[in-house]
């Protein structure tokens, strides 16, 4: 029986990652494999990944990172926004990867069967510091503490008026899809690069990060939706938590520089079902 695994923020770029990556492999020929966002940044170096796995497991299943969307000056291909977001469908697509965009497959491995459900959402700045309430009294804090992602310099949004803009378009869009798509009869695996709920940001050494993790509008999903289990990254803090009876898996590679901190080698597959404990921060 097949397993379903699932790995976040690969960041190609680094080589330390690159070798990991090139040794990623199945346990067996039916196992799936989630992969929660941050490949990479490059249009090459996500299309080098992205064939690799597709060659190597019998389904691998893709949601865009922050880092995937942004537009870095030394990448060929310079759309920006959605366009970019358009033209990485369409490199999953040619090499049979699932993308949001596409039906929810069904998972009947080891612990199925369940619908995995791909999901971009983006973040709208509600996960804001306390006694903030608007979006830029809270980046004021950020900035006073040193605090700001290089989304604000990369990540680009056109044709929406701003991130929180394509945030609020993707999360209608889906909802609507979840709520007509969805069978009525089987458990989901929400898959994520951001964390649906705030409660995993809770622990960021800069809480202040928090702002570009997520938003407040998909808290009630995990239970709305049945999931079994939520995948997420983007935080480069590997572990499982328990919120309001659900799994949360944060399932990311991250940074050479932050393996030190962790007790367990890099690069391990994290199986989906039946959640387990990953790794300690």
């Amino acid at each position: 029986m097949g397993e379903l695994v699932a790995i976040s923020d690969l960041h190609v770029r680094y080589e330390e990652n690159r070798e990991i990556v090139s040794r990623l492999r199945p346990e067996g020929d039916d196992d799936w494999l989630l992969v929660a966002g941050d490949v990479g940044e490059l249009a090459e170096d996500i299309e080098w990944t992205l064939t690799l796995l597709s060659e190597r497991f019998a389904k691998v299943v893709w949601v865009p990172g922050n880092h995937e969307l942004w537009t870095p000056s030394d990448d060929p291909v310079r759309l920006t926004g959605e366009r970019r977001y358009a033209w990485l469908v369409d490199l999953c697509r040619r090499l049979g990867v699932v993308t949001p965009e596409d039906p929810y497959p069904v998972w009947h491995g080891r612990g199925g069967p369940a619908v995995i459900v791909p999901l971009f959402l983006l973040y709208d700045y509600s996960f804001r510091p306390a006694g903030t309430f608007t979006k830029r009294q809270a980046l004021d804090v950020a900035e006073e503490a040193g605090v700001i992602c290089t989304d604000e310099f990369l990540l680009q949004h056109d044709p929406y008026p701003s991130r929180e803009a394509w945030c609020r378009a993707r999360v209608a869009l889906t909802e609507r899809r979840l709520a007509t798509e969805l069978p009525e009869d089987l458990p989901t695996i929400l898959v994520n690069h951001f964390p649906l709920v705030r409660e995993p940001t809770r622990i960021l050494r800069y809480p202040e990060f928090a702002l570009w993790c997520g938003t407040e509008a998909t808290a009630d999903w995990p239970r709305r939706f049945r999931a079994a289990t939520v995948v997420y990254g983007h935080l480069h803090i590997p572990r499982l938590i328990h919120h309001e009876g659900v799994p949360h898996q944060e399932v990311s590679l991250g940074y050479p520089r932050e393996w030190q901190r962790r007790s367990r080698p890099p690069g391990q597959l994290v199986p989906v079902l039946p959640a387990e404990t990953v790794v300690d921060r």
